[in-house]
């Protein structure tokens, strides 16, 4: 390299440097410049937050909160039912003047009834009246009362919505909580004894023995159903089941309630038979002219049937415009009418199918 290269190659190096320096130099001004005029800047508003996020976190808060609250509401009037020296439940109080709902099962045949509170003070209550084929009962307490229920529309559930069962769990956890949704509306459950329990609430929420008679309560805080049975499986097969509890439905419960308080009992319908359900394998069994239906074995004297000329050996196939079937036992199917309303009953008799007139009598006990 010839001294005179060598000369503009440092040259240019050390313009090339200066170049560097002055351009960090300046870059470094730009950005103070730049920062100093936006800390100077007035503050702009924050981000809005994610909807879904935000969302997501409110429902989750609201419904701990909202459970908390339900139960902080109904807790004081829910109570434990014992039936003096045969076992206990639950059930809860609606009303100030001391009426308490619970199952029919509960108090059925019991001699004494009391109650205890949530806080442990135990008190004698007195029956006022018991619908076994709704499985409601309603007691009444003198004094006051530690907390009034409130029911709720039963006909507004919808599967999935959170539900809350309050109970006396084994007869000795006072106020037991647990917690699900409601797995279904519209259930029938057959009872073994000649009807379906219907239009019952199906729960994931535990319920336990003790807890029959106290409240399925919704989110408000408002009594949707009362507990009454759970299904731990199927004898026949053997297999086992969670979560199948079941409730009344709170409309059910409060019409049926009304009618005790008010008269002691719940007006239902009467034929006046003695009747034995007839399936398909009895049928074959005896040559029935009829695979379902109901065998009339006997008929009392003055009553509806007889007025309308039922006779013994009859087999009643329909009330109305409803046949008895597997799906659709005697029972369920002469309640869908009223004491006083005038049906067609459609009979078998031998070979011939007779349709009579019948002017429902009221049942009361």
């Amino acid at each position: 390299m010839t001294l005179r290269r060598f000369i503009l190659t440092v040259i240019l190096l050390a313009a090339m440097g200066a170049s560097s320096l002055v351009g960090a130099v300046a870059g470094g001004g730009l950005i103070y410049y730049a920062v100093r005029d936006r800390l100077d800047a007035p503050a702009e508003p924050a981000p809005a937050a994610s909807p879904l996020q935000t969302t997501s976190q409110t429902i989750q808060v609201d419904i701990t909160t909202a459970i908390e609250d339900a139960v902080a509401k109904v807790g004081p009037a829910v109570v434990t039912v014992v039936a003096v020296n045969q076992g206990s439940g639950s059930g809860v109080i609606v009303s100030a003047d001391g009426y308490i709902i619970t199952n029919n099962h509960v108090v059925e045949g019991a001699r004494a009834l009391q109650v205890i509170y949530r806080d442990g003070q135990t008190v004698d209550a007195s029956l006022v009246g018991t619908d076994a084929l709704a499985d409601v009962a309603v007691l009444k307490v003198e004094g006051p009362v530690p907390g009034v229920a409130e029911f709720g529309d039963s006909d507004a559930l919808q599967p999935g919505e959170t539900v809350i069962a309050i109970g006396s769990a084994l007869g000795d956890f006072r106020n037991t909580v647990t917690v699900g949704v409601v797995s279904a509306t519209g259930r029938s459950i057959e009872t073994g004894r000649g009807y379906e329990m219907e239009g019952l609430i199906q729960t994931d929420a535990a319920i336990n023995r003790g807890n029959s008679g106290g409240p399925l309560v919704n989110l408000a805080g408002q009594v949707v159903g009362i507990n009454t049975l759970v299904v731990r499986g199927n004898s026949f097969t053997g297999d086992q089941a969670e979560g199948l509890g079941f409730a009344i439905d709170a409309n059910t419960v409060r019409a049926m309630s009304d009618q005790l308080i008010r008269k002691g009992y719940v007006s239902r319908p009467y034929l006046g038979i003695d009747g034995t359900p007839i399936t398909p394998s009895l049928a074959r069994m005896y040559d029935l002219p009829a695979p379902w239906g109901v065998y009339v074995r006997s008929v009392g004297a003055g009553s509806p049937a007889a007025k309308a000329g039922l006779q013994a050996g009859d087999i009643i196939v329909r009330i109305g415009d409803r046949a008895i079937d597997g799906d659709n036992p005697f029972i369920n199917v002469l309640m869908q009418f009223s004491p006083g309303q005038t049906v067609p009953i459609t009979v078998q008799r031998g070979e011939q199918t007779l349709t009579l007139q019948v002017t429902l009598g009221e049942r009361t006990t």
